[in-house]
């Protein structure tokens, strides 16, 4: 294994204060807030990553006061920072609660003057970052009422600013739907379209490893590449979001966002600087690029699949239309592969296999690079015609780390080669460092940096490339072939070159 040289420098760390707000959490009961956005907001505070001057207030249907709501809080930091009581107790303290009712713009109104009242008490400047944990459904009518209220009044100076989660519409019609209606009360720089996944510390270093190492950019190209696997696996199950998935299905839970942003920063050119807006540009351009799928070929390019009961772990589950909310006869995909290709002048006849699904043995999101072949073998009177080729590893996830397999002699009298493998992983003197996905767009958010966030022109790019896949796919009268796999296998897969799919290997 490679041994980093040196701890990361005090510039690694966060420079300077953040500006104080008010972090309002709309759906402040719900399985992302309490799963995700107050353990991370928690873990932050813990870390003195907030602004010195800060208050957290949960919103939904639920009617709670503050108490209950800080119980439920509470609950869900169980576990972090055990023996830590009066952490977790101040933390407590910033958490407040008001219930809202989005059929009753009144309410919003209430909400606005209640949050005022607060921020005045706490000394706060009125800066607001509101964040959607909402269900897809209630973006737009929350974004009218939040931006038609009192709430999305900045005091002098202050700043607002909205977080949106994925998934961005369901095709192309309502994405832009939606970005009417934001855009009605707020500006683009004021609106953050999150994927996570940008944040997770091994992605945003695709850049980096790219384009401040002089010796990878020149393999970077259709010369050297063979093909390109993207792959993001999951061993669970849609848990109790069936009825969701039933709706979405993995194209438009994975692919319009996870999958098409990792692709981008893998064959993205590089920007002219390190800036947000030429870095988003570069990505458009690769969404750009994306050649359209030949619809009447669809099953040379798209492989569908849906899990069916099988073992995971040596334990029996159930396929995903015994799942709860799901139809027993539904055609809902759990599983996708794609071979796309790029028509630019880096990318020309590359393959790039982009695949996700649930229920395969183990969960993994990895990039691999399948570099080509030598183009003579001067050792195949000794070793045979073949070699293996060299292959750069990018893993994501549950691993976060970089390998690289090249050929060496095996040591003795003889030629033999075997795979040697080189490794730089996240650990050391800078694992401390090291923040969840959340914790860093949350971050982001405060600090107004949209880097790792979507652009409007980005989100309608990628659903201009899938609406027609998914029109053909869901008409009834033409159903693409579906695939029942076994839970706890890799799915049907795309072959390499005539053999087995090996994103899992």
């Amino acid at each position: 294994m490679m041994q980093n040289q040196g701890a990361a420098g005090p510039s690694c760390v966060l420079e300077g204060p953040l500006d104080p707000c008010s972090i309002i959490i709309f759906g402040g009961t719900g399985d992302l807030a309490t799963r995700k956005l107050i353990p991370a907001l928690f873990k932050l505070y813990a870390n003195q990553a907030l602004p010195e001057d800060f208050l957290i207030a949960g919103c939904g249907r639920t009617r709670l006061d503050d108490t209950k709501y800080k119980k439920k809080a509470e609950e869900a930091l169980a576990g972090l920072h055990k023996g830590d009581s009066g952490k977790i107790s101040d933390f407590l303290a910033l958490i407040h609660y008001h219930s809202v009712d989005f059929d009753e713009p009144a309410s919003f109104d209430s909400l606005a003057d209640w949050l005022s009242d607060l921020e005045e008490k706490k000394g706060l400047s009125g800066n607001r970052l509101l964040y959607f944990a909402l269900p897809p459904a209630l973006y737009a009518r929350a974004a009218r009422l939040t931006g038609s209220s009192r709430l999305c009044r900045p005091k002098k100076d202050g700043w607002i600013r909205l977080v949106v989660e994925k998934p961005f519409g369901r095709d192309l019609d309502s994405a832009r739907e939606l970005d009417e209606v934001l855009h009605q009360f707020f500006k683009e720089d004021q609106i953050f379209r999150i994927d996570h996944y940008l944040a997770k510390e091994t992605v945003q270093n695709i850049l980096i490893f790219r384009f401040a190492n002089s010796i990878f950019e020149p393999l970077w190209n259709r010369r050297y590449v063979d093909y390109i696997d993207i792959t993001a696996a999951e061993s669970i199950g849609i848990g109790n979001r069936g009825s969701y998935y039933e709706e979405a299905g993995v194209l438009r839970d994975m692919f319009q966002n996870h999958m098409m942003q990792l692709l981008a920063l893998i064959a993205m050119e590089p920007p002219a600087s390190f800036e947000t807006s030429m870095v988003r540009r570069e990505k458009i351009k690769v969404f750009q690029a994306l050649r359209h799928i030949p619809l009447e070929r669809i099953k040379d390019f798209l492989k569908l699949g849906q899990y069916g009961p099988g073992l995971i772990d040596g334990s029996p589950v159930p396929g995903y239309r015994q799942e709860s909310g799901v139809k027993p006869d539904s055609r809902v995909p759990t599983y996708a592969s794609m071979e796309l290709y790029l028509d630019n002048w880096r990318w020309q006849g590359v393959p790039f296999y982009v695949t996700s699904g649930k229920r395969m043995p183990q969960k993994m999101t990895r990039i691999s690079i399948q570099f080509k072949e030598v183009p003579h073998s001067m050792f195949r009177n000794v070793l045979g015609e073949h070699i293996m080729a060299n292959r750069l590893v990018i893993d994501i996830a549950p691993e976060e780390k970089i390998s690289l397999t090249f050929q060496a002699k095996v040591p003795g009298p003889r030629i033999c080669l075997y795979s040697v493998t080189m490794d730089f992983a996240y650990e050391g003197p800078g694992k401390a460092m090291l923040l969840d996905a959340y914790e860093k767009v949350l971050i982001d958010c405060m600090q107004g940096d949209q880097m790792l966030f979507w652009h409007q022109e980005g989100v309608e790019r990628c659903w201009a490339f899938l609406t027609p896949i998914l029109q053909r796919i869901e008409d009834p009268s033409s159903p693409c072939s579906l695939e029942i796999y076994k839970a706890g296998t890799w799915g049907p897969g795309f072959s390499r070159h005539g053999k087995a799919s090996s994103q899992h290997s």
